[in-house]
């Protein structure tokens, strides 16, 4: 994937890091999951497609709350890794490669839509129009984001810094609480009902927290094997001088709830 506004339009490619990205990016904690269900939202038969699944967090940890998932996500390599995770855990998930813009259902078949973690990536100009129809009327678009706070967290901010040594066009550094992106083409199709950010605690160990990192975009999804093995060595030493085995990362969780028009 490449984009002019991101990463200085420097190239990456999320199959690189999918193996990574099953091991160490299912991190989200209960809070997460609750805010979702203190919605009603991705429970009880409702159907729920969601875009950019990547290895499938969502579905897979939400399976138990009965709804029906669909997940889709442009990278190959990520939608193979999805579908073991969730044979070995015996779910019935539906999950496709597909670039969000081409996802396409007939009218009125979804309750909810998810994009967690991937709005900025997609063309809002063609997804606005299409996410509106496919759901029902009265069906939610939910637009979920959890990200470190590096100004607040010494072990974040410290690795943000060895990843900008190694990768100065990665942009994605510096993060604060905010609200997560709408784009204003779904301002259009869609009313903005809720909009909620608020903090929360996420435990790691040094081998997950190291994992957590090389899974993002980047580092695993756009460094070469020099890049990624000089960041690999550096990112180790940091962690075995300045974070004790287990310790906590200070996220953010920020999403909105959209209702569509019709």
């Amino acid at each position: 994937m490449q984009f002019t506004d991101i990463d200085n339009g420097k190239s990456f490619d999320w199959g690189n890091t999918s193996k990574d990205y099953a091991k160490y990016r299912d991190i989200y904690p209960d809070e997460f999951y609750k805010c979702i269900l203190d919605l009603g939202l991705c429970k009880d038969g409702q159907k729920v497609l969601d875009i950019g699944t990547g290895t499938g967090v969502l579905p897979r940890n939400m399976y138990q709350y009965g709804a029906k998932w669909i997940g889709t996500d442009i990278s190959e390599n990520q939608i193979e890794q999805a579908k073991l995770l969730a044979k070995e855990n015996g779910m019935d998930i539906e999950f496709y490669t597909c670039p969000a813009e081409d996802v396409d259902y007939q009218d009125n078949t979804f309750d909810v839509i998810t994009v967690c973690q991937c709005i900025w990536y997609l063309d809002a100009k063609v997804i606005a129009d299409k996410f509106a129809r496919m759901l029902k009327p009265e069906g939610k678009l939910l637009i979920l984001y959890m990200g470190w706070l590096p100004y607040e967290d010494k072990i974040a901010g410290k690795s943000e810094e060895i990843i900008l040594k190694h990768n100065p066009n990665w942009s994605s550094y510096g993060d604060k609480i905010q609200p997560v992106f709408i784009p204003e083409e779904l301002k259009t199709n869609f009313d903005v009902i809720l909009q909620k950010e608020f903090p929360v605690d996420v435990k790691f160990t040094r081998d997950g927290w190291h994992g957590r990192m090389r899974a993002c975009r980047g580092v695993g999804a756009a460094m070469n094997l020099e890049q990624l093995s000089a960041w690999d060595d550096e990112h180790k030493m940091m962690l075995n001088e300045n974070a004790p085995e287990e310790f906590i990362v200070k996220h953010y969780i920020s999403l909105a709830e959209l209702q569509v028009l019709k």
